[in-house]
């Protein structure tokens, strides 16, 4: 596969990242490269302490530096990566919008540009994993991973290797896609959120409902973990989803039979997403899946974003993700992402969904429950979106 070749579904993540053009957009557009480096350059030297008229100037030079990404040429390369990394100051940039110009840079350079004229980038090692020069070439490191490219270049492997000794996060990804990542970035006609209890049964074979998973299910112990239900929510809180998502820890008495883990033993867990469940048209409905479909669904939620978020870029929303799963399966960070994936396939994986008036039913409802080899513990996640604004939720 090329470098530069968009994967299917590659421009989902960029839907919360695009305004509609105006004149000033337009005119800077007419300028060319490097009449647009020189406009951002004059900006950023002015844009320091000037308030309310300095965040608007900042985010001008942060729509030039994504127009330079996106438009094929090493001087387009040098000009963006100067403008976020280097020029524009750091006190001038908007709360939040740093990580996302950031991440955006990155991925628009792997998506457009040569990695010939990349490269280059990589010449120094860093003596930190602080400042916006490190992060994003850790960013453009992670981009390439998952389009199985940059592996085998001196330059970008020597770097790669400092992350991994300087501790940076998105070091202890690996540097090639994984087989369980396969469904990255790829979206498939007909397959999108599922709303309803039959698209869920189309889907996925259903889980039984017994009366011993009701019995088990009211003698759950809930096992708060505070730092555990952070890592699982994380793709979901960094995409922006409308709604906190509920994150829980159960442990069991006794082991539960594979039989019993179903919809009937969700159904009597004390789950806030599961309050008033049978009070509204349809009937909760659990499903089995795999760690494959979880892992994919935990990546997307932060790669393309809630309605009213940002995407993440594939580096982080991947990162994210695993940590995610991680936090599922109780897994140490220690252990080898490899190894957590053989584990995995020990763990049994439910997709669920209820009527209740936690979940929005609108743009995305998700809901997995997860429980371990030992059959003793249970990770549930629940997660809901809309594009109704937050202050009207109540």
């Amino acid at each position: 596969m090329s470098h530069n070749e968009e994967t299917p579904g590659d421009a989902t993540s960029e839907r919360h990242r695009q305004e509609r053009p105006g004149p000033e957009s337009q005119h800077l557009a007419e300028l060319g490269p490097e009449g647009m480096y020189e406009a951002a350059e004059r900006l950023c030297r002015t844009v320091a302490g000037e308030g309310p008229r300095g965040a608007s100037a900042a985010r001008t030079v942060g729509r030039i530096a994504e127009t330079l990404a996106d438009t094929r040429s090493r001087d387009c390369v040098t000009f963006a990566v100067d403008l976020v990394s280097r020029l524009l100051p750091e006190e001038a940039i908007p709360p939040g919008e740093g990580d996302r110009l950031l991440r955006s840079v990155a991925a628009k350079l792997v998506r457009t540009q040569q990695l010939r004229d990349i490269q280059p980038l990589f010449r120094e090692l860093p003596d930190g994993v602080l400042g916006r020069a490190v992060e994003l070439r850790a960013c453009l490191l992670g981009e390439l991973a998952l389009i199985g490219s940059g592996t085998g270049r001196r330059s970008l492997d020597a770097y790669a290797e400092k992350l991994g000794e300087l501790g940076h996060p998105l070091a202890r990804l690996p540097r090639t896609r994984l087989d369980i990542e396969h469904r990255f970035t790829t979206r498939v006609r007909g397959l999108g959120s599922i709303k309803t209890a039959k698209q869920l049964r189309s889907r996925f074979p259903e889980a039984p409902s017994t009366d011993g998973g009701a019995v088990a299910g009211r003698g759950a112990v809930d096992t708060l973990d505070d730092g555990r239900a952070n890592a699982a929510a994380q793709p979901f809180r960094a995409g922006g989803w409308a709604r906190e998502p509920e994150a829980r820890f159960f442990t069991l008495p006794s082991p539960l039979s594979s039989d019993d883990f179903g919809i009937s033993f969700i159904k009597e867990l004390p789950l806030r997403c599961l309050a008033g469940e049978g009070s509204r048209r349809g009937s909760a409905l659990a499903c089995e899946t795999t760690p494959d479909d979880v892992l994919n669904e935990l990546f997307s939620a932060s790669y393309v974003g809630g309605v009213n978020g940002q995407g993440q870029g594939r580096a982080y929303a991947r990162l994210y993700a695993w940590e995610s799963l991680y936090a599922l399966m109780g897994s140490p960070a220690g252990v080898p992402l490899l190894e957590v994936v053989r584990r995995a396939a020990d763990h049994r994986w439910l997709r669920f969904i209820a009527f209740t008036d936690w979940f929005h039913h609108d743009t995305s409802d998700l809901a997995f429950a997860v429980l371990d080899p030992t059959r003793t513990r249970v990770a549930v996640l629940a997660a809901t979106d809309t594009d109704v604004h937050r202050d009207a939720l109540g």
